[in-house]
């Protein structure tokens, strides 16, 4: 119940202070500056090197990928009938592939199957995070790029490897079969515990609701794909899989949660379509109540 509390107040205070004006218009900026290049960094040291891989965890490892393919499908698709603009596109494919595994699936989880059930959802949430800090940043990284024409090979690679979330995405894979860095895990917990509220803040900043009605068509498709479709991906992978009991619900009930909070920030820090962004995100996560509740149903 905390989690849901604090969702709503961070939101809350970030629509409340954009519309008091009391802060600059780009205030958004400097919080996503902490969230991208300090927190996120730390979250990656913290808990990528507790992954523990064995063939029970291989459906909850393999549906951040079945989502994340499915979303390029998805979006090349869309993209066919729209012609959106290369920002729009890689902000729908960035918010359709990655979800809010962790702050809004864990108490999501805890809530309709008890915490004990958790760590299934912790293999989904971290495969997740690889992925946006691998996958997702190289993909917005390389559309920013392509929209200042400064796109050649060795410029995307300089981008990426300055790129602290991905920096640190590879050193805690490569540095956990070397070293035992828990020691920093006291310092690294505080770190991360500033990333969701000052994720959301920075979301009720820049959350416009009079911008829906320009951004209604994408935000539609992106809600459609990541409540909707995401979680029958990962259902059809359970079936072909023949798992079953709660690893299998918690994989497609975990699939159904709302766009990732980072990568949404992370897309509008480079200006690809931050009104779309920050509306899917607030949208969803409202939403992301009332349809989890309908999977919780249709997978008893």
């Amino acid at each position: 119940m905390i989690n849901f509390i604090l969702i709503f107040l961070c939101i809350s205070a970030g629509v409340i202070l954009s519309k008091l004006r009391v802060l600059p218009p780009d205030a958004h900026k400097s919080v996503n500056a902490w969230v991208l290049y300090i927190a996120l960094p730390a979250l990656s040291l913290r808990f990528v090197p507790e992954i523990a891989w064995n063939v029970q965890l291989l459906l909850p490892a393999l549906v951040p990928f079945v989502v994340w393919g499915g979303a390029w499908l998805f979006v090349r698709i869309y993209d066919r009938k729209k012609r959106l603009l290369p920002g729009s596109h890689t902000a729908l494919l960035v918010t359709c592939g990655l979800g809010n595994t962790a702050f809004i699936g864990f108490p999501m989880i805890s809530a309709f199957y008890g915490e004990s059930e958790i760590h299934h959802a912790v293999v989904i949430d971290q495969i997740t995070f690889i992925l946006f800090a691998t996958v997702g940043v190289i993909t917005i990284l390389r559309t920013s790029a392509e929209n200042s024409q400064e796109i050649t090979f060795f410029s995307l690679l300089k981008k990426v490897f300055r790129f602290p979330p991905f920096i640190a995405c590879l050193a805690a894979l490569i540095l956990s079969y070397f070293i035992d860095i828990s020691a920093a895990n006291p310092l690294l917990d505080k770190l991360v515990a500033t990333m969701s509220p000052l994720a959301l803040f920075s979301i009720g900043l820049q959350l416009k609701f009079g911008a829906i009605k320009q951004e209604w068509k994408l935000v539609s498709a992106g809600l459609l794909y990541k409540l909707i479709l995401a979680p029958c991906l990962a259902l059809m992978l359970a079936l072909v899989l023949h798992s079953s009991g709660n690893p299998a619900r918690i994989s497609v009930f975990e699939a159904g949660m709302s766009s990732h909070i980072t990568v949404s920030l992370l897309a509008g820090q480079y200006n690809l379509n931050p009104r779309y962004c920050s509306l899917v995100v607030g949208l969803g996560i409202i939403l992301s109540f009332i349809t989890s509740t309908v999977w919780y149903l249709i997978l008893r």
